[in-house]
């Protein structure tokens, strides 16, 4: 199966807003007692987003290596930020390419109105 550009960015997207979902999740239950913080391997989730079998797991998992709380709560407000950040950078350059590639496909489709 052969992938294009759209379908490519279009599953970046969605797997980059899925771990923003689970991120903003993990700061929410930051003081959940017994919580424990998820997050998803990006590259195994767009492998599997884009149809490509890897093998590896593809879905949410606990996040390791956490220090776990008193209450059993392994959430780090100060990494669940950084991480926070660094996919709102990567989501938001996902976009800006993608709105970038869309423009110049539709301006190179676009008939030249000097006719030249």
């Amino acid at each position: 199966m052969q992938v294009g550009f759209l379908d490519f960015y279009g599953a970046v997207i969605n797997v980059r807003q899925e771990r923003s979902d689970l991120i903003a999740n993990n700061i929410a239950n930051a003081d959940t007692p017994g919580y424990k913080a998820v997050d998803i391997p990006f590259n195994a989730a767009l492998a599997s987003a884009l149809g490509v079998q890897t093998g590896a797991a593809s879905g949410p998992e606990y996040r390791q290596n956490g220090a776990v709380g008193l209450n059993g709560n392994d959430v780090s407000l100060d990494s669940e930020r950084v991480e926070a950040a660094q996919n709102g950078q990567d989501l938001q350059a996902s976009t800006v390419f993608l709105h970038q590639a869309t423009t110049d496909l539709v301006t190179a489709l676009r008939p030249n109105p000097n006719g030249i």
